[in-house]
């Protein structure tokens, strides 16, 4: 599981998800992406997730980049706990997608089986996504 090896200050407010993407909205490194068109939280569980299943898919004759690294970590109170106590311990972590951030990149694939496997790991996302090609 992805997760930070240390940080600075161990839990972190909620924050905003305003506006879009301004970094990370081209594909840098392989052929074909796959574009965040929703905003959200993607936990680490989710990306490995994906990871495995284009994996999968591709048999092993591609290579697969990761855009995004979960490093926001989400708390979570118990269940049946009273109001007050503080904040919960650390659940897992995140990576906080606003619309147009690239999320998944592939290359050294047959372009139609790279769609295929795209298409399934974004089955996998909690928002929708759409599949960019280099040109």
């Amino acid at each position: 599981m992805l997760q930070p090896k240390r940080q600075k200050h161990r839990k972190m407010f909620r924050g905003r998800m305003r506006g879009t993407e301004t970094r990370g909205t081209e594909i840098s490194f392989g052929e074909l992406g796959l574009k965040a068109q929703e905003r959200g939280n993607l936990s680490a569980n989710q990306i490995e997730a994906a990871r495995r299943t284009i994996t999968n898919e591709l048999k092993r004759k591609g290579r697969v980049w990761i855009r995004v690294f979960p490093d926001k970590p989400i708390t979570k109170r118990g269940p049946g706990q009273r109001m007050g106590g503080g904040k919960g311990d650390i659940d897992h972590y995140a990576a906080v997608i606003k619309p147009g951030r690239v999320i998944l990149e592939i290359a050294g694939a047959q372009e139609d089986t790279g769609i295929i496997a795209l298409k399934k790991a974004a089955r996998k996302l909690p928002f929708k996504t759409k599949i960019i090609s280099k040109e």
